[in-house]
């Protein structure tokens, strides 16, 4: 591993843990999508949280915002929202000698970690002005481009597609999302403590443990982690075995997938496999480390077809068939 990096991979696994414990002191239950949502920004990638309201999903954001001190935006998408109120507009502003000249106001999306409320409620127009900047981190107004801090992060939160009033993810700007997390409704005891914790005493101020510089570098110290070959051939095979006209590809995949993942698939499951290494104490990354990256990895980039709409198939389920058919070798 390169010595330049003034961080040790004990330091990485201390501070990913306390990131992780500040999250799971205010973000009751929902222990796998905190560690979804932690690999996810380890690795600096968008998250996809996907789950009816009132689950919690815009309060983590905004909790990983302040446990990182990261410059913070939220942008509630509506759909009357306008690609210039996410990206921002050119004014003409007049100084004190009446001399008229253009200038740029930035939007909302000018901060390290941006909070995309409903992004299934705005237009596909409104949507598309988020591919350039989930990309390529950077913005393009009047032909001139402006740069994004770094890191920047967006999570978006997303109602279920059968619910009114929304518009489905076009497969483009889905494929951006490093990971989609499910955010599921609590157990009867969590709903117990979510009682006890929103109806009493005020919570506790949240007090931060990292930093916009210290995600950096822990991002870097993850990227610099070596993977087997087997374990990389493990994670493309996975990938091709999601598509329909693969040699490998498991009879659920011939019936009911119409696209199979991308190559931004297979990236998504070695650097997700490295985080996850790191964070258990390990210096290697196992098929185990791959496997348990899959669902979150490749559930929005694996394109059903209509027969498994009707039939109810999920594309958690393609994957596990997936999963199940190919070997670790």
């Amino acid at each position: 591993m390169n010595e330049d990096l003034d961080l040790t991979p004990d330091e990485f696994r201390a501070r990913a843990r306390e990131i992780e414990e500040a999250l799971a002191a205010v973000i009751v239950g929902q222990q796998e999508v905190v560690r979804g949502v932690l690999i996810a920004v380890l690795a600096g990638g968008h998250v996809l949280l996907e789950g009816a309201p009132g689950l919690g999903k815009t309060m983590l954001v905004r909790t990983l915002g302040e446990v990182l001190r990261l410059d913070f935006s939220r942008i509630q998408f509506t759909p009357d929202l306008m690609p210039a109120d996410i990206t921002g507009t050119t004014i003409i502003v007049e100084d004190a000698a009446g001399h008229k000249t253009f200038q740029f106001q930035p939007g909302p999306i000018f901060a390290h970690l941006v909070l995309a409320d409903e992004v299934n409620r705005a237009t596909p127009k409104t949507q598309a002005a988020l591919l350039e900047a989930m990309q390529e981190h950077r913005v393009t107004v009047a032909r001139v481009s402006y740069p994004l801090p770094e890191p920047f992060l967006v999570l978006a939160t997303q109602n279920p597609i059968e619910m009114e009033g929304t518009y489905p993810l076009p497969e483009a700007q889905l494929d951006r999302f490093f990971f989609k997390l499910t955010v599921r409704y609590p157990s009867l005891d969590d709903l117990v403590d979510i009682a006890a914790r929103t109806t009493g005493a005020p919570a506790p101020v949240v007090s931060p443990v990292a930093d916009g510089p210290m995600v950096l570098r822990m991002t870097a110290l993850a990227r610099e982690l070596p993977v087997a070959t087997p374990v990389l051939r493990y994670a493309a095979h996975i990938v091709q075995n999601s598509h329909p006209d693969a040699p490998d590809s498991p009879p659920a995949v011939r019936r009911f997938v119409r696209y199979g993942a991308s190559p931004r698939g297979v990236q998504a499951l070695v650097l997700a496999g490295k985080i996850r290494a790191l964070l258990e104490g390990r210096l290697n990354v196992a098929f185990a480390d791959v496997r348990a990256a899959a669902h979150p990895a490749l559930r929005h980039r694996i394109i059903l077809n209509f027969e498994a709409d009707a039939e109810g198939v999920s594309s958690d389920q393609i994957i596990d068939a997936i999963l199940a058919a190919t070997p670790e070798v």
